[in-house]
């Protein structure tokens, strides 16, 4: 019997196996076992990295190899587990209400919010949601977990593309069959589930016995599919109902639909078709309303706010957000000053220090917060004050002579990651503060049941404008995302609710512009680069997406978000 050897990151150690074994065989075979660094919770094995490409587990190996396999605590492997759930689903509402249409919408904290939509469309050519019942959720829960337990293989064939856009039509997916014609491919890839054929973007696990842990609950006019928790995936994340966030997503989702492009498909044929200027303005002139509409509450409230705070987590545009609200302030006579949080560090000698012994900049104990709230309360009493500069280099305060009182129409604003935690301002009258979440909540999928992370739009912002502004290589940026996102959960995500407001900083039209610039930088990752499997994932995505032409990015205004990320910013 022929044989192989593969060098398993897992165990550190190399291994024989059988010539054309698949994966899930080699990882048996060998004991392999996935436990979760911090919990110890242990996870089956769901993909894994061959040579850091990700692969499903039925991929045969049939040279040598570097093998890598991954279970939930690594972010492709919650995706595969995450994207065969939803293919789960979908077969069990085929079988339940075979005259309804699933949509897997967005990301929710606890998992995917989800709608089924009537077939009949009314006249304005959408189909309307159907409000399904407890009872209806039961009878979903039920069937899904049926569908587990026979731990029915998934299956993947090729057909040509013209019979895969033929069959989406049949079942009512046309986001599918459009997304699939403006590719232009000649073969396309199904994955089977029993008798239903969908297709997904990346590897699926064997089979629904993987697929143990879930839930669903009724939220808004439809429901979330729970998924398990990341650090303990043998329970299910806990419910949460944070209607803002959903809110904005929801009305961003209802936008798409209302310009006729709610899938990339549909952006895909709008550009080929010349309307890539035509959706820049009428995205930018959204974006416009808000940040008026935003100023209006401001200002009805002017008699009582004077300080407006904005957070968001990283690549959410805080800063042009800041601006763009600070420029319609001033359109209503008020006049807005600006003041960094950061100035308000600690020295760093008084920075308090992680687990692994590493000051935390990212901490509410980073800032002082006793003379952050002193100055703040000196300023709403109509006092002077001296506003600090903090020195990175030296990390150390100082004043360099800048004063500041607030004057009748002056307004406050500061932009930071702390500021919708009520604990930096526990001394400062509430109702004199107007909070601001900024994020790019995007709605926009795939297809009907696909959707694109608003973590992965933020990320592409990030890698493009690290590259050009901060000498930060693509590399760099990709090793970094983990980390910004454990502080973005830890500091900014479980306080959005305390907003009074949510800025969407979405644009429909920039995934098409971030191709053109991050498709190139991921590009030169090399395949021994710890962040190549990010890197080729990200450009698999970007595969989907027509790019913008430099005519056509020239048309996105200077005093636009994206120019944050681009350059060529006039604020």
């Amino acid at each position: 019997m022929d044989t192989i050897e593969i060098y398993c990151v897992n165990d550190g150690q190399m291994h024989q196996a059988v010539l054309g074994a698949p994966l899930s065989e080699i990882a048996a075979e060998h004991g392999i076992v996935i436990r979760d660094p911090k919990t110890g919770a242990e996870s089956p094995v769901l993909a894994a990295l061959v040579d850091h490409k990700l692969k499903e587990l039925r991929y045969k190996l049939v040279v040598s190899h570097e093998v890598e396999f991954i279970g939930f605590n690594h972010p492709d492997g919650r995706r595969s587990y995450i994207r065969s759930l939803c293919f789960v689903l979908q077969k069990a509402v085929r079988e339940l209400f075979p005259d309804k249409i699933l949509e897997v919408h967005h990301a929710l904290p606890s998992g995917l919010y989800c709608e089924l939509l009537e077939e009949e469309a009314g006249e304005d050519g959408q189909h309307p949601a159907w409000f399904i019942t407890d009872d209806d959720l039961d009878a979903l829960r039920n069937r899904m977990q049926e569908i587990v337990a026979a731990d029915l293989p998934f299956g993947r064939r090729k057909i040509l593309s013209s019979e895969v856009t033929q069959l989406y039509r049949s079942q009512h997916q046309p986001y599918k069959a459009e997304l699939i014609e403006s590719l232009g491919r000649y073969i396309t890839s199904v994955y089977s589930l029993g008798d239903t054929e969908d297709t997904f973007y990346g590897p699926l696990v064997p089979s629904t016995g993987y697929l143990k842990v879930f839930d669903i609950s009724g939220f808004g006019e439809g429901f979330c599919l729970q998924t398990p928790m990341p650090g303990d995936p043998a329970r299910v994340l806990p419910m949460k109902r944070q209607s803002k966030i959903a809110t904005a997503l929801k009305n961003h989702a209802d936008w798409c639909r209302i310009i006729g492009i709610n899938g990339v498909g549909k952006l895909n044929k709008a550009i080929l078709d010349g309307r890539a200027v035509e959706i820049i303005n009428v995205s930018e002139a959204r974006h416009e309303r808000k940040y008026a509409e935003i100023a209006n509450q401001i200002y009805e409230r002017r008699g009582q706010v004077k300080i407006v705070f904005i957070a968001g987590p990283s690549s959410s545009g805080k800063t042009s957000s800041s601006l763009r609200i600070a420029l319609q302030c001033k359109v209503l006579g008020l006049n807005p000053k600006v003041i960094e949080l950061d100035n308000y560090f600690h020295n760093r000698e008084d920075t308090p220090k992680d687990e692994n012994g590493e000051y935390d900049f990212e901490s509410l104990g980073a800032m002082d917060l006793d003379f952050l709230n002193r100055q703040l309360n000196e300023l709403l009493e109509g006092k002077e004050v001296e506003i600090p500069k903090f020195d990175f280099k030296q990390g150390k305060r100082t004043f360099m002579g800048q004063r500041m009182h607030l004057e009748e129409k002056d307004i406050l604003i500061m932009e930071g990651i702390h500021a919708l935690n009520p604990a930096m301002t526990r001394a400062v009258d509430n109702a004199r503060i107007f909070r601001v979440y900024a994020s790019a909540l995007t709605s926009l999928g795939l297809d009907e049941n696909n959707t694109i992370s608003t973590s992965d739009n933020r990320l592409l912002r990030r890698i493009v404008r690290d590259n050009r502004v901060r000498g930060i290589t693509p590399e760099q940026t990709i090793l970094r995302w983990n980390s910004v996102r454990r502080g973005e959960t830890r500091n900014i995500f479980p306080f959005q609710e305390n907003a009074d407001a949510v800025f969407n900083s979405a644009l429909i039209f920039e995934l098409p512009m971030l191709k053109y610039y991050a498709e190139p930088l991921l590009r030169r990752i090399a395949p021994n680069s710890p962040a190549y499997t990010e890197a080729v994932r990200l450009l698999k995505f970007l595969d989907f997406v027509v790019a913008l032409q430099p005519s056509e990015i020239e048309a996105i205004p200077p005093t636009s978000i994206m120019r944050e990320f681009i350059g060529g910013q006039t604020l």
